[in-house]
């Protein structure tokens, strides 16, 4: 069993203890809250603060890192897009500089926690090549190995074609 592996990186405007983005540090702990208590959420990186904006991923001290992993592509989608977050997401312009941020996502096997090393790795190679079942986006995603075996083995077994994987994006 696979879950999904998330990183996202932002530059701030501002120094964290600036008020430019006074608003943003005041949100994290509701919507850390709201991530720890979603369904289909399983963990984040975190300090005994209970944020990870003082984890510096990035030799740049205004580049912050959010990573976490989630059950599925469908539970990151509903927390990101729906509910609490949402109204933080769409404030992000505020706080953060558009040239700055990044996301991959990437499948790990089912209690593995990814490092900040991992996270970097995947948003280089995500850069170099573009989305691959290695590193992607919500635009271009790819299905667990598991569920991509299973599909390869039912597509091959009913095609006679054991190599071609069909698949298909659920939203």
């Amino acid at each position: 069993m696979h879950h999904l592996a998330n990183v996202n990186v932002a530059t701030l405007r501002a120094p964290i203890d600036d008020p430019l983005v006074a608003d943003f540090v005041a949100g994290l702990p509701v919507v850390n809250a709201l991530a720890d208590s979603a369904p289909g959420f399983v963990w984040r990186l975190q300090t005994e603060e209970g944020d990870a904006t003082s984890i510096r991923a990035f030799p740049d001290p205004a580049v912050i890192v959010n990573l976490t992993v989630w059950e599925s592509i469908e539970a990151l989608k509903e927390f990101t897009y729906k509910g609490g977050h949402l109204d933080v997401f769409r404030r992000r312009r505020e706080w953060f500089h558009a040239e700055g941020r990044g996301l991959a996502l990437w499948w790990i096997e089912a209690g593995t926690v990814p490092t900040v090393e991992d996270a970097r790795r995947r948003l280089d190679h995500l850069a170099a090549h573009g989305p691959t079942p290695h590193a992607f986006t919500f635009a271009s995603t790819f299905p667990p190995p598991d569920a991509a075996s299973a599909a390869g083995h039912a597509a091959g077994s009913a095609t006679g074609d054991d190599h071609v994987v069909r698949t298909s994006s659920r939203r």
